[in-house]
């Protein structure tokens, strides 16, 4: 079945938190994190429309000099989602160096920073390496109650969690997803080539029915086109099923509000990338650092209806130990634990 999308972390799970999106039709990618990202590629980086920070901590956040530093004066633009007071962030960032060249590179980089408020309000800056990153209000995005970013394709939602700051939990939903019944494609006696792509794109951004395709192909017999119609292709080759629902929970309490937010947010996700920082023979110490033992995390996996779960974000106090780690989280997931559910506080 083909995805619209692969995720990846950007780091192994004893290195800052990060995910990598890539987008497998378009030469694009988005980033879930900002901490130390120097295992992506100046391509890698390249790739990124929208950035989607969870809280400002240092593991999250400082790798935004890095993509600074590759982007600037060879990328237009990108979008930078984030908490309270993360336009300040931005400019603050942005201030700690001197630009007064960068007016004259060919290419103006424009950073749109977007600040999710805990109250539901949102502001939004803009600010160009044309105009030396200085600061400059723009309107405030359009946003509908946890959505966060809204395309034809796709969906970003996010709601706060508590970290003893607020920081923000993330799913990425694709909007449906279109497969190719092989062998309905074999009895109209074509074979794929680029126009499958060009039909699947259309069929999810809603193209009316009598939008024409050019279908072209090739077998031992030649080459072959013929045109057909939206509507036609769709209803004789393809399946139009819901999409895959990914989500990315790192840095949060093991409390029944934050538990109780993550299954409003992202009940029955395909796949869940889920911080599990401590075992759970340190869950004292988990609770003052406010964060999760693996355990809980495997927990809250099963609580939501995670269909599969990846553990991430180990405190490096457990080098050597990841196995542990990793099976205590698919153990309470699977519910093969031999202790009782553990509620939350």
């Amino acid at each position: 079945m083909h995805a619209l999308f692969k995720p990846r972390l950007v780091n192994d799970a004893f290195g800052d938190p990060g995910l990598y999106v890539d987008f497998c039709d378009e030469r694009r990618a988005l980033l879930f994190d900002l901490g130390d990202i120097s295992r992506l590629l100046p391509r890698h980086l390249m790739r990124l429309s929208h950035v989607f920070v969870t809280h400002t901590h240092m593991d999250h956040f400082s790798g935004f000099d890095h993509l600074l530093r590759v982007i600037l004066g060879r990328k237009l633009g990108i979008v930078m989602f984030g908490g309270p007071n993360f336009l300040t962030q931005i400019e603050h960032k942005l201030s700690a160096y001197t630009w007064n060249v960068v007016h004259r590179y060919a290419v103006d980089l424009v950073i749109d920073a977007r600040e999710i408020g805990v109250d539901g309000g949102e502001q939004r800056a803009l600010f160009s390496s044309r105009r030396q990153f200085a600061r400059e209000a723009s309107p405030s995005f359009d946003r509908s109650d946890d959505v966060v970013h809204n395309e034809t394709t796709f969906r970003v939602r996010g709601r706060f969690v508590d970290h003893d700051i607020p920081c923000l939990a993330y799913v990425l939903e694709e909007k449906a997803r279109v497969i190719v019944a092989k062998d309905r494609l074999a009895a109209l006696g074509v074979s794929t080539g680029a126009w499958l792509r060009e039909l699947k794109h259309a069929v999810l951004t809603g193209a009316p029915d009598e939008t024409p395709i050019q279908v072209q192909w090739r077998d031992r017999h030649g080459e072959h086109a013929m045109t057909r119609q939206v509507g036609e292709l769709r209803h004789l080759i393809l399946d139009v099923v819901p999409g895959r629902r990914i989500g990315y929970v790192t840095d949060l309490r093991y409390t029944e509000p934050n538990v109780a937010t993550l299954s409003e947010l992202m009940h029955d996700v395909d796949l869940l990338f889920i911080e599990s920082v401590f075992l759970d023979e340190d869950k004292t110490h988990a609770l003052r650092k406010n964060h999760l033992t693996a355990r809980q995390a495997g927990l809250i996996a099963r609580r939501i209806g995670a269909r599969a779960v990846v553990p991430f974000h180990f405190s490096p106090r457990y080098e050597g130990r990841s196995a542990a780690l990793i099976a205590e989280v698919q153990a309470a997931w699977s519910a093969t634990s031999v202790l009782g559910d553990e509620k939350p506080d």
